[in-house]
This record gives structure tokens, sequence and C-alpha cells, in this order.
């Protein structure tokens, strides 16, 4: 069989995936800077907001395989390699988020190789991790998490680029069954043990909960010069610079017509974007008050 996000239910969304079966795809390792992060403008940090602090730094590093960068009164910065990637901030008197509100869908962690995939799957598979889905996107291949909090995760690797369809200025993504086979596959002739977030590991894009899909596609276009990549029937719209398949997602499937976010909630924070050309930091808001930072790339 097959595992699509229908396959997962319940307790039930547990990696039991040893016996699938599938098609095989060439696959190709990265070994240079990820085309996600050699572009004009990328992701850098994600910040939430979380009532347990300790709680969602201890999932996020057994889970995730993050590791502690730093920390300070109320916050605890996780990353990989050490990069920061991750901020928790103590907010014990927030009320849980909503999912139909404005907000963060997931943060998508992006693995340096797809051999580092199937190392995170098979370690997933071997502690039972919980999930919500697993998908192939043609672009890119993908498991899916929610934290002890409500927040979405993304694990991904992305296919090489030169494999990337595009209709136009379209590119051609999809949500199909990931075939976690072919992915294990990657281990037989290799390291198969998963020892944590490799360095290189980053935060490939991030998934907004919006209001309205056209109005957050505008105003990602004419606030911050991001191009559409994909628009997806109206309800889903991806962005990104330099031609990535996404930076950003924002999609009002569970949101649509939200209002501004309200801040007394846990969940997104901020999220934090470094830019080649920017020349000092700067803070917008989307129109439902996301907070996106920006700045300047390292000289």
């Amino acid at each position: 069989m097959r595992i699509s996000r229908r396959s997962f239910s319940g307790a039930a969304g547990l990696l039991a995936l040893d016996a699938v079966t599938g098609f095989s795809r060439a696959e190709t390792m990265m070994t240079k800077l990820p085309f996600a992060a050699d572009a004009p403008v990328s992701v850098t940090t994600v910040g939430i907001k979380a009532r347990d602090v300790n709680g969602l730094n201890g999932y996020y590093k057994d889970a995730v395989g993050l590791e502690e960068v730093s920390r300070r009164p109320g916050a605890i910065v996780l990353g990989a390699g050490g990069l920061p990637l991750l901020e928790i901030e103590e907010f014990k008197a927030a009320r849980p988020d909503d999912p139909r509100s404005a907000g963060l869908y997931h943060t998508a962690f992006l693995l340096p190789s797809r051999p580092d995939l199937a190392r995170w799957t098979r370690r997933a598979i071997d502690r039972r991790i919980p999930v919500t889905g697993a998908s192939d996107h043609l672009v890119s291949e993908a498991i899916y998490l929610t934290d002890p909090e409500g927040n979405g995760i993304e694990i991904y690797a992305d296919r090489a680029r030169d494999t990337w369809d595009f209709e136009g200025k379209s590119v051609k993504m999809a949500t199909l069954p990931l075939d976690v086979e072919n992915l294990l596959d990657e281990l037989r002739h290799g390291q198969s043990e998963w020892t944590g977030a490799p360095a290189g590991s980053m935060v490939g894009h991030v998934h907004l909960r919006v209001g309205n899909a056209a109005e957050a596609e505008q105003w990602w276009n004419r606030e911050l010069g991001f191009d559409t990549m994909l628009n997806f029937g109206g309800s889903a719209v991806f962005l990104s610079t330099g031609g990535y398949h996404h930076h950003v997602g924002a999609n009002a499937w569970q949101s649509a017509g939200a209002k501004e976010r309200d801040a007394d909630r846990t969940g997104l924070s901020f999220v934090e974007f470094r830019s080649k050309d920017a020349t000092a930091e700067s803070v917008h808001e989307d129109p439902w008050g996301n907070v996106i930072r920006i700045v300047p790339a390292a000289a």
C-alpha cells in the first residue's frame, strides 16, 4: 500500500511504514548550499509562543532533532549545526491557538539530503512518532507532524531543481502519497542512524493561515517583492524569491474570513527572513497581523 494523509488516523498517525511498496524515482543528494537558502530572500527563524516552553523544547529536540543553541529568560532558541531555526517564547497565560484564525499553519524544516529524510523516517518508525501525513509534492518529499500545542511541522527534502516542472511561470506541485519504501532504500548502502538534524538543515519555508489567499498574494507581491510560484484554486498561494518552489505558503483552508490575529494566543510570534538587498532591519505585518521580520544578509 502507499501512505497518504488519509492513511493516518487517531493515535493512528504512527509511522508503521515498514511494509509500504511503491514506485522508484531517481534522486540527487544536495552537496552545496540548498537552493532555498541561495535566494535573494530566504527564511531564517520562526518564533512561536508557548504555554509550556520546556515541553515544546523537549518535543522539538526529540521528534525533530533540533539542538539548543541559546536561551534567555523566557525563551529558548533551537537549531541545527549552531544555526538558530526556532525560537520558543514563554507565554503561560496565553489561550490555545485557534486553527480557524490567522497564524502558523506549519514550519517546514528542510534537511540537506534525501538520505537525511530517510534516516529521520527510519527513526520515526522505530520510535513510533505520531505523524499527520506523508506526501510527495513533486518538487519535494515531506512528512507532517503537530507539536503538543498544535503548531504544524513539516520535515522535508527537496528534489533537484532541474527535475522540477513548470507551466509557464507556475511550478508544478501536487499532494501525492509518499513512497516510503523507496525513500528508505536510501539507507541500504549507507549510514542509517539518525543522530539529530544535521548541519545544513534550515527552515526551507513557512506556511501561514490567512483570511484570504488572493489578498495574501497581493500583499507579498507588493510589500515584500515575492513572486507567485503557484496559485492553488484560489484557496492557497505559494510564493518565493529566486525561483524556489516556495519560501511562503498562505492558505485559507480553515481560516477563510479570519480577522486580525489575536496576540493573546499561543502559536506564531514572528517569521524572520534574510534579505541580500536589505540594508537595515524592518518589521512588517500582513493584513492579519502575522509578523514578518526582514534582516540584512551577513556580508
